[in-house]
């Protein structure tokens, strides 16, 4: 749960506030939403990232503001640290308070930053691949999904999907609810700890 006085309030504010700074502000008809929820705040931007930034790779991308006025104002106005620093100092104080890293999903024609606060280990998450935290964000996201949606999300083979599913599975982070191999209604869910 979110206390109103913690490092997670640092890194939900930057979230914000670099909403705020790379909204794409041609685009008409959306505007920037926070929801928040019992176990993670997710903050919705209109905008794609500039076509420099790898989504695979968020804490080297490149300095840039899409609205350098506005970053200007917000850095003057002490919301936020320095100009470029906002994807950095969010996994900063993620990882300081012991939560898991913040997860970036593009979209068509949006961003989307959640921000969790379920305690992570770190030392398994250095070894899960880009797939496995993937999966494991759409498992908490989703509740449960079966192998079929999960081979969709991923975009991979379904014998690739399987090793990656079982490799979680033997982590203790995931486990397979069914009756049969054949059970149409079997499905994957986080393990309850």
């Amino acid at each position: 749960m979110w206390s109103p006085w913690s490092r997670e309030t640092d890194a939900w504010l930057e979230g914000v506030v670099n909403a705020v700074v790379h909204r794409s502000y041609s685009l008409a008809g959306d505007h920037i939403r926070v929801e928040i929820f019992d176990d993670r705040i997710e903050i919705h931007s209109p905008g794609r990232f500039p076509g420099i930034v790898n989504l695979s790779d968020p804490l080297n991308a490149p300095r840039f503001a899409r609205n350098p006025r506005i970053a200007r104002i917000c850095a003057d106005l002490d919301f936020g640290q320095e100009l470029g620093e906002g994807i950095r100092r969010i996994y900063e104080e993620m990882r300081l308070a012991g939560l898991q890293d913040p997860v970036y999903v593009q979209t068509a024609a949006s961003v989307r930053l959640v921000l969790s606060g379920e305690p992570t280990d770190r030392e398994l998450d250095a070894q899960l691949t880009p797939d496995a935290r993937a999966i494991s964000v759409a498992l908490r996201d989703a509740g449960r999904l079966s192998t079929g949606e999960i081979v969709e999300l991923i975009g991979r083979s379904r014998p690739y999907a399987i090793r990656v599913l079982k490799t979680l599975e033997m982590a203790g982070m995931i486990r397979w609810v069914g009756k049969s191999p054949r059970d149409p209604r079997a499905h994957w869910e986080l393990a309850r700890r």
